[in-house]
C-alpha cells in the first residue's frame, strides 16, 4: 500500500499497491538487485515466458538463471495478491463503518492471507459478535478504561454505562455486569484481532504444542485401520514430519482419526498474562476470555494450515525433482528397439520400432504355455528387423518375460541386450485418445508395447504423453492440493522440454506444446503445417503459420530445432535475432579460434549485444545443440535375470533409482519387487535430505543387507562395509522353531509383536520395517 504510517478513513479509498516496494522486499530476499526484478516482470508483462527470459534475454535480466527468473514473477504475483486483499478487507470494513486505529493498524501488520480472513472474519457474518454488540452499546469507553486503570476505577464508571433504548431494546445495558461483561467481550476480541499477540501464541504454539491423534472407533477397528499406528499418536510440533502430517489430514479426510493441536492451558495463559500485564481483574479475565474463545482456535486452524502447506509444498516439490530426474534421462539414439508390454490372461505383447520410434510390426507371444515359441518369435524379430535392445516393462509377469529374452538372447546367440522399463502410466496412455489418434488401427495393448519401447529410446518424448501425476515418481500425490501439483509438475515438464529442445520435424503434438510461447491449439496447427509440407526446412517458415505472429515466433523460434535445414544455425540453440552476429563469427570458431578483445569490442558495438550473449553463441557454434542429457548415465542393460532367491545379504547387485522420498529412495534392481535403501545407508556420513546423494535415474552398485523372503522386501546400502541381516529362512534356523512356529507365534500376541513404525504406516509404503532406521 502507498500509505501504512497513519490511520485516516478519508484515505481509505485511495490506498493503492505498492507494487515498488513489493519488488524491493522480493528482491532483498532473493539477494538480487531491484534492476534485475524490475527486468523481469517488465520482459514478463511484454508476454515473454521464463525460458526464453532465462536463456535469450540475460543481458537484461543480469544473468538470472530460470530458477531465479521463477521466483520473481512467482513471488510477485503472491505478494501482490496478498495486498490486494488487504485493500479489499480494509475498504471493506471501512465500508461497514466500523473500521478503527487499532483494526487498520492491524490488517496493515498482517503477514499472511489467514491473518486477514481472520481479521474479515467477524464482519462477514451476518450475526454479530459479542465484541461488536458492546460497541453499539456504547461500552468502548469503559473497555478502553478496563484496559489501563485499577480495578476501583473502573467499577466506580460502570454505573454511568447503564441505559434503556427504547428504539432498539438490545442495545441496552442492563446493569452494572452487563456492562463490564460487554467491555470484556470488547478486550477479548481486541485480542484475538492483535497480530503481534497472535503471533507471540503461535510461537509457543510451534515451540511447546504438540499434534495429537486418536482414532475414531473401538479396538476392532483400530485392528483392521490402515492409520492404525496414529490411533494414540502424539509427537511434538518441533520434531513433526511432512509425510505424518499428509497421513494423518488424510485419516481425518477419512473419517479415521480425529487430530487436534495441543498445548498446556497453564502454560500458554502464564506466557500470555507475561505479555499482557493485565491492569486489574476484570481485565483479565476478559484476555483469558479471549485467549481461549477466540486467539487459540484460530491460532490452531492457522497452524494446521500451515502445516498441511508446508508438507503439500515438499511433497510437491520432492515429486517435481523426481519427475525432472526422470525426464532428463538420456535418449538411445538411432537404436532399433523392441518394446515388451508382459501379460498373462491376453499374451505379452511385442512391438518393433525403428530408429526414430515408428512402429513396424507386432506379434504376441505367451512365455507360461508356450516359451519354447516365444524365444524363437523374439529372435526371429530381432534378426529381421535389425533390434539391438529389447525394452521390457516392469508390470505383472514381468521376471517371466526377462528370463524368456535373456535365454533367447544367449541360445540364438543374438548380438542384443535387453532393459527393464517402467511402465507407470504406459496403460493411461494406451487408452488415450492421443493413443487412438496415432495408431487408431492397433489394439491397445500393443500401443502400450510401443509406448514402453519409446520409453527406453527417448524417454522425454514419449512421457510427455503422459499425465504426470500418473508417472509414479511422487508417494503423497494424491494427498496434496491437486490444482497446485499439476501447475508445478506442468512447469516442470515445460522446464525440461525447453531445457532439451525439440527436433520440429518429427516432435509430437504432446512435446509441442510444451514449447516457449506455444500452446495446445497452436501445437496442433504446426503438426497440420508439417503434415501438408512434408519437412519444414528452416525457421522462418514458422511465420508462415496460422496464429503465429512475431511475437510467438520470437519465444519459440530457438527451442525448435531443424536438423534438415540448409541454414546450420537452424539446428542450434542461437536465436534468429543473433544470426547475422553467429553468422560473423561462425568462421572464427570453425577454424579453431575464437574473437580477439578488439574483435569482440566490434562485435558488440556493432550489434548491440554484451559479454554474456557473446559468449553464449561463441559456446553453442563450438558444440552445436549439445544435448543436456548426454550427461547422465545411459540405461542399465541386462543380459542375465536376477531373481528375489537370488538374492543374499552381502550381495553386490546394479540397480537403478526409481523415486526418492524422504526416508530413502526405491531402486530397481532387475526384478519384479522395488529394493529401499534408507536414508541411513547411503553415505557413512548423516545424511539429512537423500536427494543430497541419489537422484531418479541414477545407477549404482549396491549391497543387499536385508531380505525378507515372507513380505519380499529388500534392503540396500551404499555403505563401505554395512552390517547385514540375517535373511529370514537363517534366522528360523537360529532361532530353533519352524516357519509356521514363527507365524504361530507372531500371529498369538500381535499388539506386543509389532515393532515401532516410523514410516506413516500406510498401505501403499511397502517397507515399513526399515523405516525404523533414522
Amino acid at each position: 500500500m502507498d500509505d501504512t504510517t497513519g490511520f485516516d478513513l478519508t484515505t481509505i479509498e485511495d490506498l493503492s499497491v505498492d507494487e515498488l516496494a513489493i519488488s524491493q522486499r522480493i528482491a532483498s530476499e532473493l539477494a538480487i538487485r531491484l534492476s534485475q526484478m524490475q527486468a523481469v516482470l517488465s520482459l514478463s508483462a511484454e508476454g515473454c515466458t521464463i525460458p526464453f527470459i532465462s536463456r535469450y534475454r540475460k543481458e537484461r535480466t543480469e544473468n538470472l538463471d530460470e530458477v531465479q527468473v521463477r521466483d520473481c514473477i512467482q513471488k510477485f504475483q503472491s505478494y501482490k495478491n496478498l495486498e490486494e486483499r488487504r485493500l479489499e478487507v480494509l475498504k471493506g470494513i471501512s465500508a461497514l463503518g466500523k473500521l478503527d486505529a487499532f483494526l487498520y493498524e492491524n490488517i496493515v501488520r498482517a503477514t499472511t492471507l489467514a491473518e486477514l480472513e481472520d481479521l474479515w472474519a467477524p464482519f462477514k457474518k451476518k450475526k454479530k459478535t459479542r465484541g461488536m454488540i458492546a460497541q453499539e452499546k456504547g461500552l468502548s469507553p469503559l473497555a478502553e478504561l478496563m484496559a489501563r486503570a485499577f480495578l476501583e476505577e473502573v467499577i466506580a464508571a460502570a454505573p454511568s454505562f447503564i441505559h434503556r433504548d427504547e428504539e432498539h431494546p438490545e442495545l441496552s445495558v442492563e446493569s452494572v455486569e452487563d456492562a463490564l461483561s460487554g467491555a470484556r467481550d470488547i478486550l477479548a476480541e481486541r485480542l484475538s484481532q492483535d497480530t503481534s499477540m497472535r503471533a507471540y501464541i503461535k510461537d509457543v504454539l510451534l515451540k511447546d504444542g504438540e499434534l495429537a491423534v486418536k482414532g475414531i472407533g473401538d479396538e476392532e477397528k483400530r485392528e483392521q485401520s490402515t492409520y492404525q499406528m496414529y490411533w494414540d499418536y502424539r509427537e511434538p510440533l518441533t520434531t513433526l514430519k511432512h509425510h505424518r502430517v499428509l497421513a494423518v489430514n488424510r485419516g481425518e479426510r477419512e473419517g479415521e482419526l480425529d487430530v487436534s493441536i495441543e498445548v498446556s492451558d497453564e502454560l500458554v495463559e502464564e506466557r500470555l498474562l507475561e505479555r499482557v500485564c493485565p491492569a486489574n481483574a476484570q481485565h483479565k479475565e476478559a484476555v483469558i476470555d479471549g485467549l481461549f474463545r477466540l486467539l487459540l482456535p484460530a491460532v490452531r486452524r492457522e497452524i494446521r494450515s500451515d502445516l498441511t502447506e508446508s508438507a503439500e509444498s515438499h511433497a510437491i516439490e520432492v515429486f517435481s525433482t523426481n519427475l525432472r530426474n526422470l525426464l532428463m534421462q538420456p535418449p538411445l539414439r538411432g537404436t532399433r528397439v523392441l518394446g515388451i508390454d508382459p501379460g498373462i490372461r491376453t499374451g505379452t505383447k511385442c512391438a518393433a520400432l525403428d530408429e526414430t520410434g515408428k512402429f513396424l510390426d507386432y506379434f504376441v507371444i505367451n512365455q507360461e504355455t508356450k516359451p519354447e515359441q516365444g524365444k524363437k518369435d523374439v529372435a526371429a524379430a530381432v534378426i529381421k528387423h535389425r533390434l539391438s535392445v529389447i525394452a521390457v516393462g516392469n508390470g505383472t509377469g514381468s521376471h517371466e518375460v526377462q528370463r524368456l529374452v535373456a535365454e533367447s538372447i544367449s541360445e540364438n546367440k543374438l548380438v542384443c541386450r535387453f532393459a527393464v522399463v517402467d511402465e507407470d502410466g504406459a496403460s493411461v496412455y494406451s487408452a488415450s485418445d492421443l493413443a487412438r489418434e496415432e495408431f487408431p488401427a492397433l489394439d491397445l495393448t500393443i500401443r502400450g508395447a510401443i509406448s514402453i519401447g519409446r520409453r527406453l529410446q527417448d524417454p522425454l518424448s514419449e512421457l510427455v504423453k503422459i499425465d504426470p501425476k500418473s508417472i509414479g515418481v511422487g508417494l503423497y500425490q494424491h494427498d496434496v492440493n491437486q490444482k497446485k501439483l499439476a501447475n508445478q509438475l506442468d512447469e516442470v515438464v515445460g522446464s525440461v522440454v525447453n531445457q532439451v529442445g525439440v527436433n520440429l520435424n518429427t516432435a509430437s503434438y504432446s512435446l509441442l506444446r510444451y514449447v516457449s510461447g506455444i500452446n495446445a491449439s497452436l501445437a496442433r496447427k504446426i503438426v497440420k503445417f508439417r503434415n501438408a509440407s512434408g519437412v519444414i526446412r528452416n525457421r522462418s517458415l514458422l511465420k508462415e503459420i496460422p496464429g503465429l505472429g512475431e511475437k510467438t515466433f520470437e519465444q519459440c523460434a530457438g527451442f525448435l530445432k531443424i536438423p534438415e535445414s540448409d541454414n546450420e544455425l537452424d539446428n542450434t540453440w542461437v536465436h534468429p535475432e543473433n544470426y547475422t552476429l553467429a553468422l560473423e563469427i561462425l568462421p572464427i570458431v570453425k577454424s579453431g579460434g575464437e574473437p580477439q578483445a578488439e574483435k569482440r569490442a566490434t562485435l558488440k558495438q556493432k550489434y548491440e549485444v554484451g559479454d554474456i550473449t557473446l559468449n553464449d553463441i561463441i559456446s553453442e557454434l563450438r558444440k552445436p545443440n549439445r544435448d543436456p542429457r548426454e550427461d547422465l548415465p545411459p540405461p542399465l542393460m541386462q543380459e542375465n535375470v536376477l531373481s528375489f532367491e537370488d538374492l543374499r545379504p552381502g550381495l553386490k547387485v546394479k540397480g537403478k533409482v526409481k523415486n526418492v522420498v524422504d526416508f530413502g529412495a526405491f531402486v530397481d534392481i532387475g526384478i519384479k519387487e522395488s529394493a529401499l535403501i534408507h536414508v541411513s545407508e547411503m553415505a557413512e556420513r548423516f545424511v539429512k535430505n537423500p536427494m543430497e546423494v541419489l537422484k531418479v535415474g541414477d545407477i549404482k552398485d549396491f549391497t543387499v543387507i536385508s531380505i525378507d523372503p515372507v513380505r519380499k522386501r529388500i534392503g540396500l546400502s551404499l555403505r563401505a562395509n554395512p552390517k547385514l541381516e540375517m535373511a529370514h529362512s537363517e534366522l528360523v534356523a537360529h532361532n530353533g522353531f519352524s516357519k509356521d512356529r514363527a507365524e504361530k507365534r507372531q500371529g498369538s500376541d500381535k499388539r506386543a509383536a509389532r515393532p515401532p513404525r516410523e514410516d506413516d504406516g500406510m498401505t501403499y509404503n511397502p517397507f515399513a520395517d526399515l523405516l525404523r532406521k533414522k
